[in-house]
């Protein structure tokens, strides 16, 4: 890492679902737990609709690092979305890497409604992973 990235503070995009990990990120809020101020979460109506381009959008735009993150699977508000989620990004992670895009900066989870706790250690482990990582330049590389 550079000297101007010394004080670097990553950029996360979340992409969560609205019934599960929506849910749980708020009764991590409510319940006043502490956690790192670095992730801009995007309310999903469920990882099964998630465009796999909101990802490459998302660094695009600037983005250092990416989490998806659901309900468990089988409890699904949808029935089979996150199932449907899952399969996409199996799919998916392979394009990435094609492309060149670092498979350390993207994260999948599952966290529940009833699960605060799990958001907040999810969200601490992932912003000192890509921290660590440094900032991410590649995309700008990659789009030339």
């Amino acid at each position: 890492m550079s000297e101007a990235d010394q004080g670097f503070e990553p950029h996360i995009v979340a992409f969560i679902c609205n019934w599960c990990t929506y849910a749980g990120a708020d009764l991590a809020g409510t319940s006043r737990m502490q956690y790192q101020p670095n992730v801009r979460v995007i309310r999903i109506p469920c990882t099964g609709r998630m465009d796999p381009l909101f990802v490459l959008k998302a660094f695009e735009r600037g983005a250092d690092g990416v989490l998806i993150s659901g309900c468990h699977p089988g409890d699904c508000h949808y029935g089979e979305g996150n199932y449907h989620a899952r399969r996409k990004f199996a799919i998916f992670r392979k394009l990435l890497e094609f492309v060149g895009i670092d498979l350390a900066r993207i994260q999948f989870s599952w966290i529940s409604a009833a699960e605060g706790g799990k958001w907040v250690s999810v969200i601490e482990d992932f912003t000192n992973r890509v921290r660590a990582l440094g900032p991410y330049r590649a995309y700008q590389e990659i789009s030339l």
